[in-house]
C-alpha cells in the first residue's frame, strides 16, 4: 500500500530542479504513512535523508562562495600588478630613449669590422629578468641560449654561459649547470645605470672570450618584442683580423690619439655600452609583456568569477525552491 501511495504521489507532482520532486514525494509519503500507520521509524529516516540533502547544499554553496572570493582576489592582484608594471614601464622606457643615442654610435662603429667564422670557445650571455609573470620573455632567451650551446658543442667547440637575471640561470641550470661562469642576479633592485653595465663588462673582459653572443629581447612596441642573438666583436677576434680590412673599416673615423693606442680602452667601452643598451631594451620588453600578461590574467579571472557566480546562484535558487516546495507540501498535507 505504501509503495502504491509513493508511485501515485510521484506521478502527481511535476519534476523540479535539483531533486525537488523527490524531496516533495518523500515529505508527502511520510505524512501519509504517519496518518495511516503511525510509523515513527519511517518518519525518522525521512527526516535524516532531507537533513543530509540540506547539509550537502550548504557545503556546496560554501565551497562555491570560497571559490568566488579566490577569483575576486586574484582579479584584484593581477590588476594591481598591471598598474605597477605600467609605472615601471614609463621609467624604463625613458631611460632607454636617453641611452640609445649614446649606445648606437659605438655599436655602428664595431659593426663595420669584418666578421669571420672561426672555431673556438664561445660564451653565450643571456639577458633575462629576476621575476616571472611576464609571458615568454625569459623562456625565449633561455631557449635561444640552450640551442646555441648545443649547436656549438655539436660542432666540437666548447661553450660557456654568463648572464643577467635569475630566470635565465634557473631555466638552464638543470642541463647546463656545469657551463656556468658568472651570473648577475637582483640587478633590478636598484635603477639600472651605466656603472652597473661597466662592472659586468669587467667580468666579461676577465674571461677573455674568443667568441661571444648576447641573447636578449629587442623592444619593438608595447605589444611586440623580438628575441635576438647579437654577435659581439671580442678582443681576440679583433687582434686576428686582417690589418688592411681593419684599417679600411676604421679610416672613416678620426681618433686622437691613434686607434692602436686607444683600442683596448675603446673595446672595453664597447662591451659596457652593448650590455647597457640590451639590458634596457630587455627591461622595457619585460614590463610591456607583464602588462599584457596581467591584463589577460585579469580577464580570465573575471570570466571564471562569472561562471562560478552563475553556478552559485543556480544552487542557491534551487535550495530556496526546495525549501518552499517542502513548506507548501507540508501545509497542504495537514
Amino acid at each position: 500500500l505504501a509503495q502504491a501511495v509513493w508511485l501515485k504521489i510521484e506521478h502527481s507532482i511535476p519534476r523540479q530542479a535539483c531533486g525537488t520532486r523527490d524531496t516533495a514525494c518523500i515529505r508527502i509519503a511520510a505524512m501519509f504513512s504517519m496518518r495511516l500507520f503511525g510509523n515513527p521509524a519511517f518518519k525518522s529516516a525521512v527526516t535524516c535523508s532531507v537533513d543530509a540533502q540540506q547539509a550537502r547544499h550548504a557545503a556546496s554553496l560554501k565551497t562555491l562562495k570560497a571559490r568566488m572570493r579566490s577569483f575576486n582576489n586574484m582579479k584584484k592582484i593581477t590588476k594591481s600588478m598591471k598598474m605597477v608594471a605600467a609605472s615601471k614601464l614609463k621609467k624604463d622606457e625613458s631611460r632607454m630613449h636617453v641611452a640609445i643615442p649614446f649606445v648606437r654610435p659605438v655599436q655602428d662603429l664595431f659593426a663595420r669590422l669584418p666578421r669571420m667564422d672561426r672555431p673556438g670557445a664561445t660564451i653565450y650571455f643571456g639577458v633575462t629578468s629576476d621575476k616571472g609573470l611576464c609571458g615568454g620573455v625569459n623562456s625565449a632567451v633561455a631557449k635561444m641560449c640552450r640551442r646555441g650551446i648545443a649547436a656549438e658543442e655539436a660542432a666540437g667547440n666548447s661553450a660557456k654561459y654568463m648572464g643577467i637575471g635569475a630566470k635565465g640561470s634557473a631555466a638552464l641550470k638543470r642541463f647546463y649547470g656545469d657551463r656556468f661562469t658568472t651570473v648577475f642576479e637582483e640587478c633590478a633592485k636598484v635603477p639600472w645605470t651605466f656603472g652597473a653595465a661597466s662592472i659586468i663588462a669587467e667580468k666579461v673582459i676577465a674571461t677573455n672570450p674568443m667568441k661571444m653572443t648576447i641573447c636578449s629581447n629587442k623592444f619593438r612596441s608595447l605589444v611586440a618584442y623580438e628575441t635576438q642573438a647579437a654577435q659581439v666583436v671580442t678582443l681576440s677576434e679583433a687582434m686576428t683580423m686582417d690589418r688592411a680590412e681593419f684599417s679600411k673599416a676604421m679610416d672613416v673615423y678620426s681618433f686622437e690619439p691613434s686607434i692602436y693606442e686607444v683600442w683596448n680602452d675603446l673595446h672595453e667601452f664597447y662591451y659596457a655600452t652593448v650590455i647597457h643598451g640590451l639590458y634596457l631594451e630587455g627591461a622595457v620588453s619585460e614590463q610591456s609583456s607583464r602588462m599584457a600578461a596581467m591584463e589577460s590574467a585579469s580577464k580570465n579571472a573575471n570570466e571564471m568569477l562569472e561562471k562560478v557566480s552563475l553556478v552559485y546562484n543556480r544552487a542557491r535558487q534551487a535550495k530556496i525552491t526546495t525549501e518552499l516546495c517542502e513548506i507548501i507540501s507540508g501545509a497542504s498535507a495537514v
